[in-house]
């Protein structure tokens, strides 16, 4: 098990250097000079070379790297150029209420996938319900999901409130109100991938021999899917949700703009409706390390439940 963890870490470090270097050679290329964000459009040549100079923002794109990266593992992104606070700070306000909100939708995405594929069983038409559900929750947007569900339970029925973020000391049950229609949103298309892959290894692991042995011995269906099947089904999920972990992201970016909560997918839109690269370089550093750890930590779980990933090795 050291083992595996350790060639898992060996090339954990050059990946992020690697993908951070091109995301910041990328973003300094695509959004243009520096200088001239800060200064502005009629800003006079002379003034942005003495800026570029002043900030080496006309150095070779390694040396800047270098001098960023520096900074940045000692916990500084710079400062914003549109609103002049430091991105740490920032980034420190919005990326727990993003780290929850994901948490909660992978969460329950995960535990509902499981559980009501595992108590329904392969066939049936609670199975064929799930599976219906499944089909629909990947294909309606999340956009389109999250405003039906403010007009449906927030205005029409006033069973919960439209938007905006609730902080625990308010109450937890204030709190997790405000959260509920964003969890909801952001869980249902992962409730349905991991409904499909989950049920194309149920269906598999039933046909095995064991499991047919267990049937043979009269056990119970309902145990033989809880206690034989879905240990040797659940693999493939694991997996899946330390891929989806990282792709998150995305998602939590459309719903924390319709649900009007000031996560780190909404600072990202607005850092780049501003052509706020400082932000945009943080956000996007901390996304992709927390993609590698989160996909390095599914790795271990893996190993550890399947044996044959460590012997792989």
């Amino acid at each position: 098990m050291i083992r595996f963890i350790l060639s898992r870490l060996f090339f954990f470090a050059p990946n992020v250097l690697i993908l951070t270097f091109l995301l910041f050679a990328v973003l300094t290329g695509w959004l243009g000079s520096p200088a001239t964000m800060m200064l502005g459009l009629d800003a006079s040549p002379d003034a942005v070379r003495e800026l570029n100079r002043l900030y080496g923002f006309d150095d070779p794109v390694i040396q800047q790297y270098g001098r960023w990266l520096w900074s940045a593992l000692h916990g500084d992104f710079g400062r914003s150029f549109a609103t002049q606070q430091a991105v740490t700070s920032m980034v420190v306000d919005a990326l727990p209420i993003s780290i929850e909100l994901s948490l909660w939708s992978i969460s329950l995405a995960g535990l509902a996938a499981v559980g009501l594929n595992s108590l329904v069983g392969s066939r049936g038409p609670l199975a064929g319900l799930i599976s219906m559900f499944s089909v629909f929750s990947i294909t309606v947007p999340n956009f389109m999901l999250g405003a039906s569900l403010i007009f449906v339970f927030a205005i029409y029925l006033r069973w919960l409130p439209t938007s905006a973020w609730v902080p625990w000391s308010d109450g937890v049950g204030e709190h997790l109100a405000h959260l509920i229609l964003p969890i909801i949103t952001l869980s249902a298309f992962y409730f349905g991938s991991f409904s499909m892959v989950y049920r194309a290894e149920y269906r598999s692991v039933m046909n095995q021999l064991f499991v047919r042995v267990a049937k043979a011995k009269g056990i119970s269906d309902t145990r033989v899917s809880l206690q034989h099947v879905l240990p040797n089904s659940v693999l493939p999920v694991i997996t899946f949700i330390g891929i989806s972990l990282g792709q998150l992201m995305g998602g939590a970016v459309v719903t924390e703009v319709v649900f009007s909560l000031p996560g780190v997918g909404r600072l990202f839109v607005a850092a780049i409706r501003s052509n706020d690269y400082p932000v945009i370089l943080a956000i996007g550093m901390i996304v992709l390390t927390g993609m590698m750890l989160t996909n390095l930590v599914a790795d271990i779980i893996l190993a550890r439940i399947n044996p044959q990933v460590r012997l792989s090795l």
